[in-house]
């Protein structure tokens, strides 16, 4: 099988979101950051998944299928895709959108695929409506307000969860574990998709802002890129508050890049995505030491990776970045270290489904490149119910209601939003 695929350049200087704003209201997407990235929407083919331990592997191979070798469109045709945490969870996808307008460094292309090319003027005419887009009101008001609904486990439960982990740690079975909650909320009206994703980009401007089937949030953590043979990740791991006043704010991520606790966390998440790239590139280079992210509602400690696709990987078809994302996840940043004895552990405690909340979430091509962020502060919307999703690194030396406090930061970049 294969898709019938148009390519075209466009100048249109339109931020994504609005475009995405006026487009029809039909499987939409998007994965944004600083300007670029892409959105689209419509579905040309839906490719299977499924679960087990191949299950990225079984979507790089539908996709190539789909795509087909003779179109030679294996580098343009877009994939966009979200994945489970749990590999036995039947709730992941990657879809090729009818429309995709991507766009980087200032350079955008519309890819119009399984349709008349002549379609494509469908999102010209959005483009020129858009070149000066209306700012859009981030304001619900009223009884537009959500309410919280609570949370799966309760938090006493949640407490009692944490401690049993760093009883476990103690025992050295496990060195790290990552123990996630959520908060259920509802509203009097449906939430607002594109009021979540212009909030959302708004206030993080350097995380990946994405919509995949109606997971939305904002991450900060690139699990992996690939363009050519480079690879690039971030690592973050470890996390502080923010101060208004800037010298506590200095403050608070001096004492961040100094405690010896988040320092161990970092360090596992770091080695862990070392140890799962180092088999299949040349080189992987490291910082000697994390350094701050700071975002508007917490601080993290972050490593910048990169590396070199070895030849031979490639040569063997294991390069595509679903098989390296394959390798990858789950990270310790969102799993623990050693991974199968931290696994066991949260399917013993943490008592819900995270569904897709910290796994996979991005887009790729057929020919192997692409870029997947951890979906880290988001939400899973359905008419007027959401579900928030944010979790903390469990090692030696943590104490459970810091963890909870921590939980709580993190749910704040999406109730910030949620709330406005």
């Amino acid at each position: 099988m294969s898709l019938r695929v148009h390519v075209e350049e466009c100048d249109s200087e339109a931020a994504l979101l609005a475009v995405l704003q006026q487009a029809p209201d039909d499987a939409r997407t998007a994965f944004v950051r600083d300007g670029d990235g892409l959105i689209g929407w419509g579905v040309a083919a839906r490719l299977p998944v499924g679960t087990g331990p191949n299950r990225f592997a079984n979507a790089r191979a539908a996709l190539q299928e789909t795509v087909g070798a003779a179109v030679g469109e294996r580098d343009q045709v877009v994939a966009v895709g979200s994945f489970t945490f749990d590999e036995d969870e039947d709730a992941s996808l990657l879809t090729i959108p009818r429309q995709t307008l991507v766009r980087r460094d200032g350079h955008s292309r519309i890819i119009t695929v399984g349709a008349d090319p002549d379609g494509a003027d469908d999102l010209r005419s959005i483009l020129r409506r858009s070149d000066a887009p209306a700012a859009p009101d981030l304001s619900r008001g009223g009884d537009g307000r959500p309410r919280h609904a609570g949370s799966t486990v309760r938090d006493d439960r949640w407490l009692e969860a944490v401690a049993e982990a760093t009883r476990v740690i103690r025992t050295g079975e496990v060195e790290k574990v990552v123990l996630a909650r959520d908060l259920h909320l509802w509203s009097r009206t449906a939430f607002d998709l594109d009021h979540i994703l212009h909030g959302l980009a708004t206030t993080f401007p350097s995380c990946f802002t994405f919509l995949v089937d109606q997971l939305v949030g904002a991450s900060p953590e690139l699990l992996l890129a690939r363009e050519g043979t480079t690879l690039r990740s971030r690592v973050l791991a470890g996390t502080a508050a923010r101060a208004a006043d800037p010298a506590a704010d200095d403050l608070l991520g001096e004492a961040l890049l100094a405690s010896t606790k988040d320092r161990r966390e970092h360090d596992l998440a770091l080695r862990s995505a070392v140890d799962a790239l180092s088999p299949v590139c040349e080189h992987v280079e490291a910082p000697d030491g994390p350094s701050l992210l700071r975002l508007d509602n917490v601080q993290h400690l972050g490593s910048d990776l990169t590396g070199t696709v070895a030849p031979t990987v490639d040569l063997h078809g294991e390069g595509h970045i679903l098989d390296l994302v394959g390798r990858l996840h789950p990270t310790a940043a969102v799993g623990g270290a050693p991974r199968d004895r931290a696994l066991r552990a949260i399917d013993e405690l943490e008592g819900m489904s995270r569904g897709r909340y910290a796994g996979p979430v991005g887009w790729c091509t057929a020919a192997g490149d692409g870029a997947f962020a951890i979906a880290l502060r988001c939400a899973e919307v359905d008419g007027d119910r959401a579900r928030l999703f944010a979790g903390a690194g469990i090692v030696e030396g943590s104490l459970p209601e810091a963890e909870l406090t921590e939980t709580w930061l993190k749910l704040r970049a999406m109730t910030g939003v949620l709330d406005r």
